[in-house]
């Protein structure tokens, strides 16, 4: 007998039934089963944003550190700006970007707010930002705000910085006619005399500072809460590794910052358009010899905390301490953090 007909015919529906079902085993055996899909598997991309804010974030993108590293394992990198804290959260929350750049008390309210990060380097201890007004203006306090329309961004370390301000001086956003502005936005309605005083953001203030004449009239250095690089909680749990990665690249650029003050000036001023002597206002009122999280740093995040659950920012039910332990995460700074600093921070 024939071999060619020794065996029934197989119908098309039956094939295309028997080929269906060989697919899906085979998704099946690639996946892992539902619920694994994703876990251990390299990314082709890591997103990172950077920021004008955020010195060492242009450091790492203009040297090209991290693709050259990432590149080995054939990995990609790709950057995105953040124009304030506020633009980073909502990259971070809608998967945009796996690692951005904040200030602290702005990376609380995202994480009472439900968006899942982890705080885990402090990129600088900056001041930068103030309460600033026109050159002609009679404001000079913080009580001389009132009734008064101040710029600001929400959720943002100068927003925070204002209602922190007006709460010290037995004030709140009720007693001020808030304009949400972005940063640069708000700078430009201060020139423009659109509003009455601005909560300003490095380069942009030192800008206004230098270029309009605009006045610093209520400073705090302590009310600046830290500049903190997030990253995304899913990405770190299931990558570990290049988070260490992309440490030890903002932890290169951080030292290179360092020991070359005049090339940290020349990169700031191009990569944010400025002129020199705009960065170096900037610049100089940059800390960057810290990248741990220690009870100082703890101290002013949660204090931030509380008065944006005075303002309403934060549901009054947050417990502040309790999310601040549970936003900052020191496992991968530790790892390249010199036993001196270690012994610092923890004082």
């Amino acid at each position: 007998m024939n071999s060619t007909t020794s065996h029934p015919a197989i119908s098309d529906r039956q094939f295309s039934f028997m080929g269906a079902l060989l697919m899906t085993l085979l998704l099946l055996a690639g996946c892992g089963g539902a619920g694994t899909a994703t876990k251990g598997t390299q990314p082709e991309v890591v997103r990172l944003d950077y920021a004008y804010y955020n010195p060492l974030s242009l450091v790492l993108k203009q040297q090209g550190w991290l693709e050259k590293d990432l590149a080995k394992q054939n990995i990609k990198v790709e950057w995105v700006l953040s124009q304030g804290s506020n633009k980073a959260l909502e990259f971070l929350n809608g998967s945009s970007i796996d690692f951005g750049s904040t200030a602290g008390a702005a990376a609380l309210i995202g994480k009472a707010n439900g968006n899942p990060l982890k705080s885990i380097y402090i990129y600088s201890k900056p001041e930068w930002t103030a309460l600033c007004t026109g050159p002609k203006s009679t404001i000079k306090t913080v009580a001389d705000l009132k009734g008064k329309r101040v710029a600001a961004t929400r959720g943002t370390d100068p927003y925070i910085f204002l209602l922190r301000a007006l709460d010290q001086a037995g004030l709140s956003e009720k007693d001020i006619e808030l304009i949400p502005l972005q940063h640069p936005d708000g700078r430009a309605a201060l020139e423009k005399g659109d509003v009455d005083a601005w909560a300003g953001l490095d380069p942009h203030m030192a800008k206004a500072e230098l270029e309009s004449g605009a006045r610093l009239f209520y400073r705090n250095a302590d009310f600046n809460s830290y500049g903190v690089l997030n990253v995304r909680e899913e990405f770190a749990k299931q990558n570990p590794a290049l988070v260490d990665q992309v440490l030890a690249g903002y932890e290169k650029a951080r030292q290179w910052a360092v020991e070359h003050p005049e090339e940290l000036k020349k990169t700031l001023a191009t990569e944010a358009k400025l002129n020199e002597a705009v960065a170096a206002k900037q610049l100089e009122r940059t800390d960057l010899s810290n990248i741990t999280f220690g009870p100082q740093q703890r101290s002013t995040i949660s204090a931030a905390g509380d008065v944006l659950k005075k303002s309403g920012t934060i549901d009054q039910n947050v417990d502040i301490n309790q999310t601040v332990s549970n936003l900052i995460d020191t496992q991968f700074a530790e790892k390249i953090t010199p036993a001196k600093v270690k012994a610092t921070a923890a004082k």
